[in-house]
């Protein structure tokens, strides 16, 4: 019995056979159509992509990273302005003056308030969340040492001046460091806000593919028109058309979007950080002082401090003093009012200095607590929180307006790409059919 060997032709791999195409007319054009279809189709699939990854990144940025910013910088200063408010009325002596301690209730009622939204707006673990949890549990004890040291004071025991400097030390080394974290944290997130927001990792492939969906649709009308004789494919200029307008659409989106990004981070977020800044060490300086007056004698490190922050904040470049008449002319002469009204207070501050190392005790409370400082460090106080809104309202208007044209791309952008591709079917479909 013999056994025939039956021999099967080896299948033609797949390369092997799109290779073969090009050796044909109809395998050109096959070639051409499938180039064409899976250029729309990607660039269909990025369009909406990108449109959607702009537009959650635009809203992360302006929904959550901002406003926690903007939280945290109120945590930080409503903890400064309560331990100055604190150290003043205790300096008042027996029953503390009614606005001071409506001012500090206000400060603790601000800081709770935006500790509990800072909350929502943190992930449950991390260096945030870490930092909401002392201050959460921080303000309360706080809350309690103040409490105590004026219920001492009011009776006249010298021991309510210890549970002063206890408070102090802590919302000082414990509860506003914690709130720096939080504001770094939060800095860091805008920062990076801004890239997600931009979406770069989506929308330059967009531009490149439908820049290459247009020449290669282009290519393929000048081949056919020498192929075929014929001058125009109406099918394929109107994918032509499309494309142009979908890539003038998506540019267009592109660079608004930018442009907008730009002036929130410059003209927005960015200024009033440092505006947040200039108003915190205000603040701490003040606190300074009245410490000083506190401790009687033993408050050398509080009055080393007010002179490195009022350093700080007057130094050539420093966040009081900066450049802001560069980004908008009234921000620029409220920060100059500012300046001008720091440097009048730091001279009240050297009067009252003046008067304390000279023995007038009494005299120096006086001049620290009363009505003219009070109205000038207020006027400091004044123009920087108007500057800081100002800001809070240039982001939030130029974030809106970064996300005009995100929702038309991420829904224009397929439904453009869909009917390029049925055009660029059609067009060539019909050259196919004249070889059946």
């Amino acid at each position: 019995m013999s056994t025939a060997l039956i021999t099967r032709p080896e299948p033609v791999g797949l390369v092997k056979r799109v290779g073969g195409l090009r050796h044909t007319s109809p395998g050109r054009l096959k070639l051409l159509l499938t180039t064409l279809l899976t250029l729309g189709l990607l660039a269909g699939v990025v369009a909406a992509a990108a449109g959607q990854s702009a537009r959650a990144g635009t809203r992360d940025l302006g929904g959550r990273a901002q406003p926690l910013l903007v939280e945290a910088e109120t945590i930080y200063s409503a903890l400064a302005d309560a331990d100055t408010t604190a150290a003043q009325a205790f300096l008042a002596g027996g029953l503390e003056p009614a606005t001071l301690t409506d001012r500090y209730d206000d400060d603790l009622q601000r800081a709770t308030t935006a500790l509990t939204s800072a909350a929502r707006r943190t992930p449950a673990e991390g260096a945030a969340a870490d930092a909401v949890r002392v201050l959460s549990a921080g303000v309360a004890e706080y809350s309690a040492l103040v409490a105590t040291a004026r219920a001492n004071n009011r009776q006249g025991l010298p021991v309510g001046a210890s549970y002063l400097s206890e408070a102090s030390k802590l919302n000082r080394e414990t509860l506003q460091p914690q709130a720096r974290a939080l504001f770094r944290t939060a800095q860091t997130e805008v920062n990076d806000g801004y890239g997600a927001a931009a979406a770069l990792g989506w929308m330059v492939p967009l531009l490149l593919l439908l820049g290459g969906l247009l020449v290669a649709l282009l290519l393929v009308q000048r081949y056919l028109s020498r192929r075929t004789h014929r001058t125009f494919n109406v099918p394929l200029l109107g994918a032509t058309a499309v494309t142009a307008v979908l890539a003038l659409v998506a540019f267009g989106v592109v660079i608004n979007q930018q442009a907008h990004l730009g002036r929130a981070e410059n003209y927005g977020s960015a200024p009033a950080a440092s505006i947040a800044e200039s108003r915190i060490l205000a603040l701490q300086a003040r606190g300074d002082e009245a410490l000083t007056l506190a401790a009687r004698g033993s408050g050398a490190a509080y009055e080393a401090d007010f002179d490195a922050v009022s350093e700080r904040l007057t130094a050539s470049g420093g966040p009081l003093v900066n450049q802001y008449g560069a980004l908008d002319p009234h921000l620029g002469e409220v920060m100059n009012r500012a300046a001008t009204s720091f440097r009048s207070y730091v001279d009240a501050h050297d009067a009252v200095r003046a008067l304390d190392d000279n023995g007038n005790y009494d005299g120096a409370v006086d001049l620290a607590i009363g009505a003219k400082t009070t109205e000038t460090f207020e006027s400091l106080r004044r123009d920087l929180d108007a500057a800081f809104d100002d800001r809070k309202a240039v982001f939030t208007e130029e974030i809106g307006a970064a996300s005009g044209g995100l929702g038309l791309l991420t829904v224009l952008g397929p439904l453009l790409a869909l009917v390029i591709c049925a055009l660029a079917y059609a067009g060539l479909r019909a050259r196919l059919e004249e070889y059946r």
